[in-house]
């Protein structure tokens, strides 16, 4: 890349200067990054949001990217800090699970732990530790610092088991995974796994309420009407043409997704 590219993951908000104070270390270490915003809204210390946020997002970005990725419930506490990289990116974040989906789709090639006190800042604040630790690590990285200089290898990691899709000769059973801002509920239920059972007149219910109809997109259904179809993440979603389908159906992450062959 011409110019590095440092990726920003949190739960920080943008009411608050966290996430802004981060770019500026970044900036102070590699003046020549670019600074992108994946998102600062993650809800508060949800490393499942974080993680899934996270895998739908990072193989869009060029190679080289380093993504700085701070939802950590236990700053300031004994859990590590670790910087990681696969074949095309890298990665730093606390170690609490966030990186799991990624590591399963792309396993790292090494992963150390964030010892080495010269690429953090000299006075590491216990409830700012993604300004003093975090940046500095991605910053450094961008620069064209090696990853091994971070620190030593950092053994097994701490992994987030989220639920799979259960298949059987006649059903599919997953749940809602994540709910996005427009209230569409995207499953852990994909493409590839639906089609095992796919036909003209399966069943789909989400919760308590049958799905009418599998469309290829919003609009291919009436104003309101609750429908399904696969999003950007080629995973199924339940939504709403022009509302919310979590609002509508009182639904969230982990309701029931079931479906089956008509009997």
């Amino acid at each position: 890349m011409a110019r590095p590219v440092i990726a920003l993951l949190t739960d920080f908000g943008l009411r608050d200067h966290y996430a802004g104070t981060m770019k500026g270390v970044a900036l102070g270490i590699c003046p020549d990054a670019t600074l992108v915003d994946i998102s600062h809204e993650i809800p508060v210390h949800d490393v499942v949001a974080g993680a899934l946020e996270l895998t739908a997002s990072y193989r869009y970005f060029p190679a080289g990217t380093v993504f700085l990725v701070v939802v950590d419930p236990g700053v300031g506490s004994a859990r590590r800090g670790i910087a990681g990289e696969t074949a095309e990116y890298r990665f730093v974040a606390p170690d609490n699970g966030v990186l799991s989906v990624v590591f399963d789709e792309t396993p790292p090639k090494r992963v150390v732990e964030l010892t080495e006190r010269r690429y953090a800042r000299a006075t590491v604040s216990r409830t700012f530790e993604g300004r003093d630790r975090f940046a500095p690590a991605a910053a450094w990285l961008a620069k064209g610092v090696e990853l091994s200089a971070l620190g030593r290898p950092a053994g097994p990691l701490h992994h987030l088991e989220l639920p799979h899709a259960k298949v059987g000769s006649d059903e599919i059973v997953g749940e809602v995974l994540r709910v996005d801002r427009f209230g569409n509920l995207i499953t852990n239920i994909d493409r590839r796994t639906f089609e095992r059972l796919a036909g003209p007149e399966l069943d789909i219910r989400i919760g308590d309420h049958r799905v009418s109809k599998v469309v290829s997109t919003y609009a291919d259904a009436p104003a309101g009407e609750v429908c399904a179809l696969f999003g950007s993440t080629d995973h199924l979603e339940i939504a709403a043409n022009g509302t919310s389908a979590a609002t509508a159906l009182g639904l969230g992450r982990g309701a029931p997704v079931h479906i089956a062959r008509p009997a």
